[in-house]
């Protein structure tokens, strides 16, 4: 396995390739072909992803490599790098290989392919989701930085969602699909793997941009204001988790983070998303995907693997007549759906409604891989953008992810909102163990003129006090650890429980975790003024030498306080009240 030197698992207890998956040893099906080791004396660092590795789903071209689209028989040596394979080769990143597909990119369980199904990265018997399932895995388990898969229906979030990882799907047309094997061109698009959404943002930001030789591309402008610190958030009124009381408890904890990130819940009319989701693969929309492959498929029908064949087959028997009329009834569904938007900001769903496991899966591969797309297969039919982000483990040990949707355009705003929800989860990278790293501000948006303020007990997100922060248009910048000059006491007889930050000799004290938050001048007085004696505002100096505000204590009030400095951080403090006695 090869990891790269500024990768998020790179510094993972015994070196590179020390890392494994929850599941055991990495699995081989994952790939299908692997690019020769690049000279190191050749390359020098250089572009924006210098030194980060990536993988790319089978379906996309690289020169050099085949392209089979997890079918032996249509594989064919492409001239040349994909459009967006190139970019990223520009930018710096260095190619892995080639991954495990459902073939034609038609599914979204990882099982469809005769290179072997791609299993789950916590527990081998679970399918991995598709069908970008190895680009999915790859990352996961640590054996890439990212990697690049395609979404038409939910290939590039539903696997990201099992898997506990990020899952970027851009605007449509945002990043080129030249160089890609279609399923359906017209609402296909390349997507993003990443541990972390500021990878997968970086990744996004060399990647994008028009490309005048793919006919599906566009002239995107996105969106570059944040969304407001007040958001109001989508929940559907119709919520379907195939009876896994686990996946349903996972998504009201989701429900409830957001609240506490400043969110708003709304109830949304889901019945028109549904709507449309149905008619992705039971219309003459499906003529598309025969379409895509029709000179290969009508000579080798035969080399193409159940209950693939039948899929793409049953798109030869309708009619032009049959294609305009459901197009016609998308765009009636896309006006009824499109009301939401007058009340939220964005529309928080389920990645996927539960986990299967392969061998389920192939007793009944039609019907719960439908389930699987319960939740995606509408968001490029509708021209939505969309990010799939890690949200919690259940307790069986798999994970469970949530995707943000927004319209169009709204690819850095969704970026912003997703890795403060990721970081607010406390969960490892993955499948490797590793901690997140601290978060990285997404450049492309602009902020308004902001104080930094270190906060570091009631106001941490998700805390008591957090909505003094969010209700004034504050919004988490990073997290982050003071210089080892402080003690940190747990204040007796406060209402809620508050601790106090005292500043010693250098030496003498402990480095504190803190979160650092951007507040907007004109809201930065009105904060202060709420602060109660003996807690106050001054200047915090964080270990990376760098200054910012923060919540500083009087040194009479902490005589007699608990001293909770070798704990290291209020969370830790809260944690260690809930532990149970030995």
């Amino acid at each position: 396995m090869q990891l790269s030197l500024n990768s998020e698992v790179a510094a993972a207890p015994g070196g590179r390739g020390a890392v494994l998956p929850v599941g055991g040893a990495f699995a081989p099906q994952a790939w299908i072909s692997r690019a020769p080791p690049p000279d190191a004396a050749a390359i020098a660092p250089a572009g924006a992803l210098a030194g980060l590795t990536f993988a790319v789903k089978d379906n996309i071209d690289t020169a050099g490599l085949a392209t089979t689209a997890a079918c032996p028989a249509f594989a064919y040596q492409p001239d040349a790098h994909a459009a967006v394979v190139q970019k990223l080769l520009d930018a710096g990143a260095s190619l892995l290989g080639k991954t495990n597909l459902d073939q034609f990119a038609c599914g979204l369980n990882g099982s469809r392919s005769p290179y072997g199904a791609v299993p789950n990265a916590f527990n081998p018997a679970y399918v991995s989701g598709g069908s970008s399932a190895g680009s999915a895995y790859v990352v996961a388990t640590g054996q890439a930085d990212f990697s690049l898969g395609t979404d038409t229906a939910g290939s590039g979030r539903v696997p990201a969602g099992l898997n506990n990882i990020v899952g970027l799907k851009p605007s449509r047309g945002l990043i080129s699909a030249r160089g890609v094997v279609p399923a359906a061109q017209s609402v296909d698009c390349v997507s993003i793997f990443a541990r972390t959404v500021a990878t997968a943002a970086a990744v996004l930001q060399s990647a994008m941009g028009h490309d005048a030789q793919d006919p599906w591309s566009r002239k995107l402008a996105l969106a570059t204001e944040p969304f407001s610190a007040a958001f109001r958030f989508g929940v559907p009124d119709l919520l379907d988790f195939d009876g896994d009381a686990s996946a349903r408890a996972a998504f009201a904890q989701a429900v409830t983070r957001l609240e506490a990130m400043g969110g708003t819940a709304v109830t949304i009319d889901f019945t028109p998303l549904a709507e449309v989701a149905e008619l992705l693969y039971e219309s003459a929309l499906v003529a598309e995907r025969y379409t895509a492959i029709r000179g290969f498929f009508d000579t080798h029908e035969t080399e193409v693997i159940e209950p693939v064949r039948g899929i793409i087959a049953a798109g030869r028997h309708y009619s032009a007549a049959d294609l305009y009329a459901v197009q016609t009834e998308v765009k009636r569904l896309g006006q009824r759906a499109d009301a939401m938007w007058s009340g939220i900001d964005v529309l928080l769903v389920p990645t996927a409604p539960t986990h299967y496991t392969l061998a389920r899966m192939q007793q009944e591969p039609v019907a719960l891989n439908r389930k699987l797309g319960t939740y995606t297969n509408f968001v490029n039919l509708l021209d939505y953008a969309a990010l799939s982000v890690p949200s919690a483990l259940r307790e069986d040990g798999l994970p469970f992810g949530v995707t943000l949707i927004a319209p169009c355009g709204s690819d850095w705003q969704l970026a912003d909102l997703g890795q403060r929800y990721h970081h607010s989860t406390g969960l490892a990278q993955g499948a490797t163990g590793v901690p997140l790293p601290p978060m990285r501000p997404i450049a492309a948006l602009r902020k308004p003129a902001a104080v930094k303020v270190a906060v570091v007990g009631a106001h941490l997100s998700g805390m008591p006090l957090n909505s003094q922060l969010t209700e004034r248009g504050a919004t988490l910048a990073a997290s982050a650890d003071t210089a080892p000059h402080y003690k940190f006491f747990a204040l007796p007889g406060t209402v809620p429980p508050k601790p106090g930050l005292l500043r010693v000799a250098p030496g003498t004290g402990s480095r504190i975790a803190v979160e650092v938050w951007d507040m907007p001048v004109e809201h930065y007085g009105s904060f202060v003024a709420m602060i109660p004696a003996p807690l106050g505002i001054g200047t915090l100096e964080l270990a990376d030498g760098s200054q910012v505000q923060g919540f500083l204590c009087e040194a009479l009030a902490t005589a007699g306080a608990q001293d909770i400095s070798h704990l290291g951080g209020w969370r830790a403090y809260i944690a260690s009240l809930a532990a149970p006695r030995p």
